[in-house]
């Protein structure tokens, strides 16, 4: 390698630290692929996840530009080098890969390489992906790209040692894939849990409701003729209930629909939500902001999650008629709070309870993230439900 062993050292944490703080799997492939290709001193860097159709289910590159990528065309298939590192599940350090009796060609916009260091990357007995590095580039003040490190003829520019070294990344990178895959998997539960919770909520809130409505209308129908102004009557009943009935349908619609972090951010999507549900409770229901910048996309969608499970709470068991949201900058983190001047509750009984209120719910959401949930409620003295996260 051309670092020395400090600054060697210091490269390899920098990269195994960046892997350790992404959940998304997209991100933590970028994260990868960008770590070795920098340690390594590659002009070009990739990673394919192996689908189950002799295709990948995603690639990513680093050193490629957007209209290179674009121009290269479909993603590869599993064919040459690259089933042999998937297939074999070996270390694969050719001097040219072009030269190797199983290099099938590529693309017309390609881009040109030659030595190629490659290798799976594992799950137990599992290839989850292939990680592989072309040309070996001269370091020279750090900033690449530079020139292609001269070599003798035959020889790969990729040393032993740089084996050696893309083998440890990528045992992390297996751990850091692992992970990334299992936090989308429970995201996925947690928004069938939501989705079979809304739907218990839309029958019992909503349907009864609705039958209650078919009632009135068909008695109003049968006083038409006899006693008209007791049809009026019933029919004013109508209008109420189908004017709830609607209202309930547009605070259900609120938390089914996927909400806009990336585009609109956290504040901005909590105070819509809130505009919205203000609308549609008796309950006045009121947000506030102070100073908070973007967290990372995990803490974003515990804190609105939280959020909405303590509105959800406050609205609709708590007989409230101010429900308080803000929303507010601490120490480079952010911290939640919803306030109601509902009923209340014994905070002792209800963590005997365990899953009352889902405060069970809103604490994991809250540490899954490095977070902190508090509840302060008494009979009668309302409830505070306040989430902390920790700076990004």
């Amino acid at each position: 390698m051309s670092q020395g062993p400090r600054s060697g050292l210091a490269a390899v944490s920098s990269a195994l630290l960046a892997m350790s703080r992404h959940l998304e799997v997209r991100d933590v492939l970028k994260t990868i692929v960008a770590s070795a290709r920098e340690l390594l001193d590659a002009q070009y860097a990739a990673l394919g996840v192996p689908d189950d159709h002799g295709g990948f289910a995603q690639f990513v590159v680093d050193g490629v530009s957007d209209a290179q990528w674009k121009a290269i065309g479909p993603l590869p298939r599993q064919h040459g080098i690259l089933a042999a590192m998937l297939q074999d599940a070996k270390v694969e350090r050719l001097a040219d890969v072009r030269k190797d009796p199983r290099f099938e060609g590529w693309p017309s916009a390609h881009p040109d390489m030659s030595d190629f260091l490659g290798l799976p990357i594992r799950d137990g007995d599992e290839v989850i992906g292939a990680l592989f590095l072309a040309n070996k580039l001269r370091p020279v003040g750090g900033n690449p790209p530079h020139p292609p490190c001269p070599k003798p003829e035959g020889s790969c520019g990729f040393t032993a040692e740089d084996e050696e070294l893309l083998s440890i990344l990528a045992q992390h990178a297996a751990i850091a894939l692992t992970n990334a895959r299992l936090y989308e998997r429970s995201r996925e539960l947690t928004i069938a849990e939501e989705r079979s919770r809304l739907a218990h909520e839309l029958h019992d809130a909503v349907a009864q409701k609705l039958f209650s409505l078919r009632l009135t209308a068909q008695a109003a129908a049968a006083l038409v003729d006899r006693d008209p102004s007791r049809a009026k009557g019933e029919l004013q009943q109508v209008a109420t209930l189908a004017a709830e009935a609607a209202d309930e349908l547009r605070a259900a619609v609120v938390e089914l629909r996927p909400a806009a972090l990336d585009e609109d951010g956290l504040v901005a999507t909590l105070r819509t939500q809130v505009q919205v549900l203000d609308r549609a409770h008796t309950a006045r229901v009121t947000f506030d902001s102070c100073g908070v910048r973007a967290l990372p996309a995990a803490q974003e969608e515990a804190v609105l999650r939280v959020a909405q499970e303590a509105l959800h709470n406050a609205l609709r068991h708590s007989g409230a008629e101010h429900v308080d949201v803000t929303l507010a900058r601490r120490a480079g983190g952010a911290v939640l709070r919803v306030t109601d001047d509902g009923g209340g509750f014994d905070t002792q009984r209800t963590r005997r309870a365990g899953r009352h209120l889902g405060l069970v719910s809103m604490r994991d959401r809250a540490s899954g993230v490095g977070g902190v949930l508090t509840v302060e409620s008494a009979p009668g003295k309302g409830t505070t439900i306040e989430m902390e996260v920790p700076g990004g």
